[in-house]
């Protein structure tokens, strides 16, 4: 599979990586996809879907294991603990895992604990990861990451109301999450806690701060379990929490009162990049099934295949152009992230972020539609794949926060290109009056009829 790298950045893949990517790409072909239904199987009905997990997922975790797939998601240069991948080059192994629901956690790169163990590795004291990193690098336990609120509108994270106050050598959480994706997992021991311990600072983006927060701390209460479209995703799950009087350590405090911005930073930026490149992968399987369908022989419509309707095949083509372009977008940002880091990135890691959820959604979306009604049901991953990704417009923030953004930056450049703009008229100007000739325009020298 190494040989369908872009051209483009084929050179910034190292051999290693090439050949960790065709491992990848087989161990999700031919053990991930295969066991996810078994996953849901084994997940069961009822309440009994939040009480254990799949035997499916430790048993994946052990050949991932075996074969060297495993933490390929900390980029090299920044982690100790990386295992030496670039952005990039685990950009590639990603979209390979977005193909199925369990290869990002049989490979332990399932956010949002790849997001938190980035918090961890880059931001937390020796004590912070020998009590919480290691095991979940080892994946003996999971994480959870609450930072959006049901009270407030949280695409502006400045709104963010759940106090943290100091009390002597403890500090007392009150307030409530949602979406905090994971929480209902039997194996989530640790929640990564974004809330705010100086109210009243003058600069909103220092009146933050980030604590960790045991599972099991006495006053936290999950109020209940959100559902996407319909999908509960137990165990894992997305869970309404709230937090009376909860007591935690000083020591709990990551990197220290008020950088609660600069660490969410730090943690968005590169998950971003995961979720573009998964959601690319699940884009390419979404047209493999496509193509499965419109080349079945048992499906006609007006006496020809799907395949030889002129419009199907027009979808097809969209879907190649539109998945190849937002690919190169994304490893666009990841090469950058890599040669300058995160934060240089922004204008990059935010056109992937807006761009590949949409694209996805569109080819899915015409999956669905080529095979009707089976479309829609559980008889094919498309319907599970759209929810997923329709998420991701909201996740990590809003479309509409990051084309402001990117909009207001852009459109800086608006005085400058009007004064280049204006000095090639003049130019024109000048160049005209030299050669003494005027600007044609159409029209000017016909004469209308009488």
């Amino acid at each position: 599979m190494s040989a369908r790298i872009p051209d483009i950045v084929l050179p910034r893949v190292s051999e290693r990586a090439r050949k960790t990517l065709d491992i990848v790409a087989k161990f999700v072909e031919e053990e991930c996809i295969p066991a996810d239904p078994v996953l849901e199987a084994q997940i069961g009905e009822g309440s009994a879907r939040w009480d254990h997990y799949p035997a499916i997922i430790e048993e994946l975790k052990a050949k991932a294991k075996k074969l060297g797939l495993w933490n390929m998601f900390l980029p090299k240069g920044h982690y100790k603990e990386s295992p030496g991948f670039s952005n990039l080059e685990y950009g590639l192994m990603a979209e390979w895992l977005g193909r199925s629901r369990t290869a990002s956690e049989a490979t332990n790169c399932a956010a949002p604990d790849t997001g938190n163990m980035e918090v961890l590795a880059k931001y937390g004291n020796e004590a912070q990861k020998a009590q919480w990193l290691k095991p979940l690098m080892d994946g003996e336990i999971r994480s959870a990451f609450l930072m959006t609120e049901p009270e407030i509108a949280s695409s502006d994270a400045t709104n963010i109301q759940l106090r943290i106050t100091r009390d002597g050598d403890e500090y007392v959480l009150n307030g409530s999450k949602w979406w905090s994706s994971g929480a209902g997992d039997p194996r989530c021991k640790i929640y990564v806690v974004m809330g705010k311990t100086d109210p009243d600072n003058k600069d909103p983006y220092k009146q933050q701060s980030v604590v960790l927060v045991p599972a099991n701390a006495k006053g936290i209460t999950i109020h209940r379990m959100l559902s996407v479209y319909g999908y509960d995703d137990a165990p894992h799950g997305h869970g309404h929490l709230l937090f009376k009087d909860v007591r935690v350590p000083v020591g709990n405090l990551v990197l220290g009162e008020g950088r609660g911005f600069e660490i969410i930073q730090g943690r968005l930026g590169p998950g971003r990049i995961h979720h573009a490149m998964r959601s690319i992968g699940a884009a390419e399987r979404a047209l493999e099934w496509m193509l499965m369908r419109i080349n079945d022989p048992r499906k006609t419509t007006f006496g020809k295949q799907l395949s030889e309707h002129g419009v199907i095949l027009e979808w097809v083509a969209k879907s190649r152009i539109e998945i190849d372009a937002a690919r190169l977008i994304v490893l666009n940002a990841a090469v950058r992230m890599d040669d300058l880091g995160p934060k240089a990135s922004l204008r990059e890691i935010a056109q992937a972020k807006v761009l590949v959820p949409q694209t996805a959604l569109a080819v899915i979306d015409r999956a669905v539609q080529a095979f009707g009604g089976a479309g829609v049901s559980q008889d094919t991953p498309l319907a599970g794949m759209w929810t997923q990704i329709r998420t991701l417009r909201l996740a990590d923030g809003p479309d509409e926060v990051h084309l402001q953004q990117m909009g207001r930056n852009e459109n800086r450049a608006g005085k400058e290109v009007t004064r280049k703009i204006q000095a090639q008229k003049d130019k024109t100007q000048q160049l005209l009056r030299q050669h003494n000739v005027k600007l044609f325009e159409p029209g000017s020298n016909i004469k209308p009829r009488l």
